[in-house]
């Protein structure tokens, strides 16, 4: 058989051929589009005419596209499906690209044809988005250590190489553990209190093995339910243990000691570019700008929310001794005494609200939204290769029918599948090139008595995760690394974050929120209550998002040389941000995959940050109508299409008319601001 990465597609649209490329493809199309991309950065270093915007900026741009098909085909088979033979494709390939982006950003002769327009930056006759462009390459050199030593950049290229593996080595390890996982159960009465569309899973999970009774594994659907509603307090705490020992069980898939090593090579990389810690570099590109500004932020947050965050524990732990009698409220039981407090206080629970949201009713009226704010359709097709039967396909268009960008949807847990939800891209947005967007999730699979049916949580997840699709799908930039998503890491999560506040508003809601069995609409008095959920124990989801982003920075900052035990370290941070006491034998940072898999490292404060541009970007919203179109367009126009072809601050800006102000994330909270 021949490589298909090695030929041009000839699918429609270019689209990844995925039921042809074999594990063994990889490797070889990945060594030969290097050698490739070589041998053109040699004739741009080579050539003898003055350098221009053209022939340095624009051919380092478009160096190699087919080796991004490759890679990005790659990476993201390896997070949505994953087995042991790629993942040692990737183990493989990562040290390759790896020497190939050092080959790159050490280059003194292309960096010297960079420098000289970057010199004349300000002067030139380049429109904005290409001086950007200038700029960003330019400053990719400099914080790559270009003006270092070749003893320093021979350093940074080892240390480059072993970050990369063990970044790989952690989440292989995490996906271990989690499949590891599994309890054979036949004793109903350790099951009480599951929706019958989990205990239905369960069940077939046992059959398929051969077996009476009941499996629990570790994917999310099963795990968030028991830990909701599962009555046996046993059976919540053995699955919390299971969750929360991820990465930390005396195996070979302990990532203790890959953290370490990972925390000590991002401040040793740091240093050697002359920065006092990973944070201060990292943040250095970031709107926050400085650790300084970070902390500042972080503190004011939680200034503003800790007493409401207390007073929401207390009240937890009163609910819980009167109606359960816990007298000491642990890890496990906190989901649990939360779902009974919501529904004491709003009457309404998540068992409840699912029967308004099966998964096909949540995805048209997704897709309506989206029509209403940006003319966009999505038209089912089985025209396209996809990497699973489980996995749909959309062609997206605008009102005059001109392509957007393909979309996959790929929504259920199964084995060789990362946990979570995420957006990403087989192809990027740019001149050339309409972008192939996928959204990755785990919600629970139909059974044969029900259809999917999404908790509020789950619908959250998957606006959130749309927001972030449509942030590449009506990205119009000319330029491939200035396009969609790839802007600063702390306004990333702006165009996702405000798509989650559709859902909670009635005009949105009345579009597809129908009950599943006789496809009633959901009562007006249940839409109040879901706005009243909006700030149900706000402080207390704060101060957990606060915790996580100090644990974050704590990693990373300057005494991340003198962390030595990451339990203890991680339980001094928390202490702060949570109240259920610590459980010794679990640790969270063993699978905190965002900062040590991800590309969150020294940014996971980036949430909040971006909780702060998108409550007061909505506010737009609430004032003119949630389906203005007006302010629809210039949302688009000004933040949606642009990408990192402008600053984010002088974006925001542009649709604010002023810079973000933490007041308005107070309010919608319902807290005071003073």
């Amino acid at each position: 058989m021949t490589n298909p990465f090695l030929q041009e597609f000839t699918t429609q649209k270019k689209s990844i051929p995925f039921s042809d490329i074999r594990n063994d493809d990889y490797l070889p199309a990945i060594q030969f589009y290097i050698q490739k991309a070589e041998e053109k950065i040699k004739s741009i270093i080579d050539s003898t005419d003055v350098p221009t915007f053209d022939n340095t900026i624009l051919a380092f741009e478009n160096l190699e596209p087919r080796l991004n098909d490759v890679v990005a085909t790659l990476m993201n088979l390896n997070h949505a499906n994953t087995s042991k033979e790629l993942q040692q494709v990737v183990m493989e390939a990562s040290p390759l690209l790896t020497n190939f982006k050092n080959n790159l950003l050490f280059n003194e002769k292309l960096y010297h044809r960079v420098s000289s327009l970057y010199k004349n930056n300000e002067k030139s006759s380049l429109n904005a988005v290409q001086k950007r462009l200038v700029e960003k390459q330019f400053k990719a050199f400099i914080r790559n250590g270009i003006h270092l030593s070749t003893e320093k950049q021979k350093k940074l290229r080892e240390i480059d190489l072993r970050l990369a593996q063990l970044s790989v080595q952690f989440g292989k390890n995490v996906l271990a553990d989690t499949q590891k996982f599994q309890w054979h159960i036949t004793d109903y009465t350790l099951l009480d209190g599951l929706p019958d569309h989990i205990l239905e899973v369960a069940a077939l999970k046992a059959k398929n093995q051969q077996k009476i009774g009941w499996i629990l594994t570790l994917d999310q659907p099963t795990y968030l339910a028991i830990q909701k509603f599962c009555h046996h307090r046993d059976t919540r705490k053995k699955m919390a243990l299971g969750y929360r020992q991820l990465g930390f069980q005396k195996n070979e898939q302990n990532n203790v000691p890959n953290i370490l090593q990972l925390i000590k090579l991002r401040k040793q990389r740091a240093s050697i570019l002359g920065y006092d810690s990973f944070a201060q570099y990292v943040l250095e590109e970031r709107m926050a700008n400085s650790l300084e500004k970070v902390s500042e932020f972080l503190d004011e947050l939680f200034n503003k929310t800790y007493r409401h965050g207390l007073n929401e524990w207390q009240q937890l732990c009163d609910f819980a001794k009167k109606k359960f009698g816990i007298e000491n409220i642990q890890k496990w039981d906190v989901a649990y005494v939360s779902e009974a407090l919501k529904k004491h206080f709003f009457d309404i629970d998540d068992s409840t609200l699912k029967s308004f949201f099966p998964l096909e009713q949540v995805i048209l009226g997704l897709f309506q939204i989206a029509n209403k704010l940006y003319n966009l359709q999505f038209n089912k097709t089985d025209s396209y290769q996809s990497y699973h039967q489980e996995v749909r396909i959309y062609e997206v268009v605008d009102s005059n029918d001109n392509f957007k960008a393909l979309l996959y949807l790929d929504l259920y847990p199964r084995e060789g599948k990362r946990a979570g939800a995420w957006m990403t891209n087989y192809k990027e947005q740019s001149q050339f090139q309409r972008p192939h967007v996928s959204l990755v999730c785990n919600f629970p699979k139909p059974t044969s008595k029900n259809p999917s049916l999404l908790s509020f949580m789950d619908v959250r997840t998957l606006f959130h995760e749309f927001g972030h699709a449509l942030h590449s799908i009506l990205s119009e930039v000319s330029y491939r690394s200035l396009g969609g998503t790839n802007v600063l890491w702390d306004f990333v999560e702006l165009p996702s974050q405000i798509m989650e506040n559709w859902c909670y508003q009635a005009p949105a809601l009345k579009l597809f929120a129908r009950h599943y069995q006789t496809n009633e609409e959901i009562p007006s008095e249940y839409i109040e209550k879901i706005k009243k959920l909006h700030n149900f124990q706000s402080g207390l989801q704060t101060l957990r998002q606060l915790g996580l982003g100090h644990l974050d920075l704590s990693f990373h900052n300057k005494g991340a040389d003198d962390i030595t035990d990451i339990k203890k370290h991680e339980s001094t941070v928390l202490k702060a941000t949570q109240f259920s006491p610590d459980v010794p034998s679990t640790c969270l940072s063993t699978s905190f995959a965002h900062i040590f898999q991800g590309g969150y490292a020294a940014g996971y404060y980036g949430y909040q940050w971006a909780a702060v541009l998108e409550a007061d970007a909505f506010e737009c919203f609430l004032s003119e109508g949630i389906f203005n179109p007006s302010i629809a367009r210039k949302f688009k126009d000004y933040i949606l299409s642009k990408g990192d072809s402008e600053h984010p601050m002088a974006l925001f800006k542009k649709f604010k008319g002023r810079e973000p102000e933490l007041a308005a994330l107070i309010h919608r909270m319902g807290f005071e601001y003073n």
